[in-house]
Order: C-alpha cells, then structure tokens, then sequence
C-alpha cells in the first residue's frame, strides 16, 4: 500500500556511514554524502533541504523527456504537439512533467527506497499519453543505486525518455582544477537556445575530448555527450577526482543511457558557479521527441522503459 505523504516529508536513507536524501516532491535526489570520522560529512551530490533552496535542478527526475524540445513542438505518429514552454533560456520545453509531482512512498527500509507516481493523459497540454514511473533509491557495499521505471498506461504509443540531474563535487572549492574524464566520443552540436541544430561532433581535436583523463580547466559545459565507449560489463563510466585530496567519484550508467549532459553552471550565481558539475544521465539526446534517432522510445500500451545508473565513490 503506498504511503500517503506530502512534499513536506523528506526521506534519510543509510547504509554504513553512507546518507542519501530524497523526498516525495519530483523524488528528486536532495543530497548524497559521506559521515566522516571527525563528525563532518563528504558531500557527494550537493544538497539542499527545501524546494525554494533548489538552484539549476538539482537532483530531478526528468521524465518524459530530459534536456529541451525545440518550441515545445513535436509530431509523432503523425500528430503534431504543443507542449507549454517554460525554458527560461528559449522558448522551448523543459526536462518533462514529473519533477513536481508528489510522488508516493511504495516501498521502503533504512537503506532503500520506492517512490511512484501516475500522470494521465489530460494532465500535461501537448503530451496526450498516461504513464506510470517508479524511481528506486538504494545504499550498499558498492555506493548508491538508481533504477527507474516507465510504463504507458494508454491504449496508444506514447513518446519516452528518462533523465537525471545530480550535482557532483569532490570537496574542491571549484571544479577547474579537477580530473575529469568521459569516455565519449561525440556531441551535439548546440544553437544558441540550446537546441541541437541536428549535427554530431566529434570530441576529438575539441575543447571537450575528455576521453582521457584531464583538468576540467576553465572549460564551460552544457554539452550533450553522445556515443559512449562502454567498460566491457555494458557500463558506461565518467570519473571526477580531486587530484591532490585523492577523492574521487564515478559515475556509471547501464546500457539504457546512451547520452549524458555535462553542465558546469557557469550562468549560475556565485554561490554555486563552478562549484559542482552536473553529470545528468539520460536514455536520449535533447531534443529527441524531434529526433528520436536519439534514442526516444515508442513504449507501446503497457510496456515500460527501465535502467539504472549509480555512484561509486573513494577516497
């Protein structure tokens, strides 16, 4: 029986001296850290306790669609659509519908929860299909899990995707000085609201080629990586390390992600500019309700999306 609850409530998980964060509102991902010996914590995943102290979409869950439908428009199945447009950088669609929905508590223990939520197909103008998404947070011996689940309620195909937008730091004042590396070879290109333009660069010979470790430098993300040159398990691994505290954090993702956004928060106010990077997995590239070449699905009636992606964290 799921557990009626408000955006109010906020959920600790922990597993060891691991503690995660989340709560009903979007079941977005509010902190991940590590309690120290000396009574401090680590911060993984930056935090933040309420919805007014959210900066850049921290730790939401972007579902339908992650990253920017060009215009809010889109045709599939040979109906065209018009989502409402709420990008404050263009007049497009953003990051989907689910992130401020109150999400119910169906399943959970001291290191794992299950949260749900249901959309019907009048709920969102422009997106005419009813779904149904379970987001799983889990702690263990290897770090955090992340799974996640889309089913099409509807009696017709309905577009889909899945995202996420954690934020993560290595304990470094700001990100220049940090390893990074992202073993991915191509992305796409971006016009000047955001939108792919419909071509995929190579990173070799660029300003974002990280396919071997290097220093994040002054380099400014907000980049769609495609193409990634997957670890022999199907993983796809982007790493970030703290060069002189040794700290370091992966990122994996399962083979439902074949694109991930890097966004380092240049336009954000000094407080948070720079201080962490975004490493946003996502089962598409953006845009793809207009190029679902990249990755969209079609989930017939009653079939659902599924992945998982997590964090290894040391020291």
């Amino acid at each position: 029986m799921a557990i009626e609850n408000t955006e109010d409530i906020e959920i600790l998980l922990a597993w060891g001296d691991l503690r995660l964060k989340t709560a009903p509102y979007g079941a977005s991902l509010r902190g991940f850290w590590r309690e120290t010996a000396n009574g401090a914590r680590r911060d993984i995943i930056t935090s933040y306790t309420s919805v007014a102290g959210k900066v850049g979409g921290q730790g939401d869950v972007l579902i339908p669609f992650p990253g920017r439908v060009s215009d809010g428009r889109y045709t599939f199945e040979g109906k065209t659509h018009q989502m409402e447009r709420k990008d404050k950088d263009g007049p497009n669609a953003i990051h989907g519908f689910f992130r401020s929905e109150i999400w119910k508590i169906t399943e959970q223990s001291e290191n794992a929860v299950t949260l749900a939520a249901e959309q019907g197909a009048d709920k969102n103008p422009g997106y005419p299909f009813a779904l149904r998404a379970t987001v799983e947070y889990r702690l263990d011996d290897t770090g955090m899990t992340c799974r996640f689940a889309v089913e099409n309620l509807g009696d017709e195909a309905a577009p889909v995707a899945a995202g996420f937008h954690p934020y993560f730091t290595v304990g470094s004042a700001r990100i220049d000085a940090d390893l990074l590396h992202v073993p991915m070879a191509s992305t796409l290109e971006f016009d000047a609201n955001l939108i792919p333009t419909g071509t995929i660069l190579p990173v070799e010979g660029t300003g974002f080629d990280f396919r071997e470790p290097r220093r994040v430098g002054s380099t400014a993300f907000n980049t769609c990586y495609s193409d990634p040159l997957r670890d022999p398990d199907g993983r796809l691994r982007i790493l970030l390390s703290d060069p002189d505290t040794k700290e370091s954090t992966t990122v994996w993702m399962d083979e439902a992600f074949g694109y991930v956004v890097l966004y380092s928060g240049d336009p954000l106010p000094d407080k948070h500019r720079r201080r962490a990077l975004a490493i946003e997995p996502m089962t598409c590239g953006s845009d793809a309700f207009n190029h679902p070449e990249w990755g969209l699905a079609a989930l017939a009636p009653g079939q659902v999306l599924t992945g998982s992606w997590g964090v290894h964290e040391s020291q």
